[in-house]
C-alpha cells in the first residue's frame, strides 16, 4: 500500500508578521488589563515621580543654584522625566520575574502564538504606561512653574526621546527579570544600578558641583547625554552633539540587550 504524503504548508513572511503583530497586541491588552484591575499599581507608579518633583522643587530647589532660564524648576523637569522613564522599567523586570516563577511564561510558550509576542507585548504595554506617566509629570511640572521655552515641536521631541530611552532601559530590565527570575532579587539589583546611573548625572544638579573624580563618570554616561539633550530641547541651546551621543548610547543598549533578553526568554523554564 502506497503511503500518501500529507500536504505541507508554511505561512509566508507576511502572514507571520501579521500573526506576530496580532499576538503582540493581544498580550499587550492582557498586560494593560492587569494594571487597570489593580489601580494601586498605577497610582504608586505615578506617585513616586510626582513626589520627586515636589521634593526637589520646594525642598531642595532653593539650595541648588543653576543658570538655566526659568530657574531650578526648568532645570529639574527634564531630569525628573528621564529618571521616571528609567524607573518605570522596574515593573518590566518584576512582572517578568513573577510570571517566570509562577509558570505563566511556560504556559504562554506552549500556546500557538508568536514566540516573540510575550516580550514585545510586555514592552509595548510598558511603553504606553511610561508615556502616560511622563505626560502626567509634565502636567505636574507646569503646575509648579515649569515651562517649555523652545516651541511645541521640540517639546514633543523631548517626550519622544525620553520614551525611547525608557524603552532601551526596559530591555535591560527584561533581561535581568528573566535571567534572575526572582522578583525580590530583581528589585534589589535594579536599585543597585539604576539609582547611581540617574543620580550621578546632570539630572538634578550641575555636574560641576560634584567632586572631580565623580565628574568623569557623570559627564560620560547615557543619562547625562539624554538629560542634556532634553534640557536643550525644552529650554534652548545646542542639541546636536548631545543628541547624537544619546542616540549612540540608546542604539548600543538595544544592540546588546535585545538579543540577551531574547536569549534569556528562550532559556526560561
Amino acid at each position: 500500500m502506497t503511503a500518501i504524503a500529507e500536504p505541507t504548508w508554511a505561512p509566508g513572511l507576511g502572514s507571520r508578521i501579521r500573526w506576530g503583530i496580532s499576538d503582540t497586541l493581544t498580550l499587550t491588552k492582557r498586560s494593560l488589563l492587569v494594571w487597570l484591575r489593580v489601580p494601586a499599581y498605577l497610582v504608586f507608579t505615578v506617585i513616586q515621580p510626582v513626589m520627586f518633583v515636589l521634593l526637589f522643587r520646594f525642598v531642595f530647589g532653593g539650595a541648588i543654584p543653576v543658570k538655566s532660564p526659568g530657574g531650578y524648576v526648568n532645570f529639574l523637569l527634564p531630569g525628573i522625566i528621564a529618571q521616571t522613564a528609567a524607573f518605570s522599567t522596574f515593573g518590566t523586570a518584576i512582572v517578568l520575574a513573577q510570571e517566570l516563577k509562577k509558570g505563566v511564561i511556560d504556559r504562554l510558550k506552549s500556546m500557538p502564538i508568536a514566540r516573540s509576542a510575550v516580550l514585545t507585548g510586555r514592552l509595548v504595554a510598558d511603553t504606553g504606561r511610561m508615556l502616560i506617566t511622563i505626560l502626567i509629570i509634565v502636567a505636574v511640572g507646569y503646575a509648579v512653574g515649569f515651562r517649555f521655552l523652545n516651541g511645541a515641536g521640540l517639546a514633543v521631541a523631548m517626550v519622544v526621546l525620553a520614551t525611547v530611552f525608557g524603552v532601551s532601559i526596559a530591555c535591560i530590565s527584561a533581561f535581568t527579570g528573566l535571567a534572575i527570575g526572582d522578583e525580590e532579587s530583581v528589585q534589589a539589583f535594579g536599585l543597585i544600578w539604576i539609582f547611581p546611573l540617574t543620580f550621578v548625572s546632570s539630572a538634578f544638579v550641575p555636574i560641576a558641583t560634584m567632586p572631580g573624580w565623580l565628574q568623569a563618570f557623570a559627564n560620560n554616561q547615557p543619562v547625562t547625554y539624554v538629560v542634556n539633550t532634553m534640557r536643550a530641547m525644552a529650554l534652548g541651546g545646542p542639541i546636536a552633539a548631545n543628541l547624537w551621543k544619546s542616540l549612540a548610547w540608546i542604539a548600543g543598549i538595544f544592540i546588546v540587550f535585545v538579543p540577551l533578553a531574547v536569549r534569556a526568554y528562550r532559556r526560561a523554564a
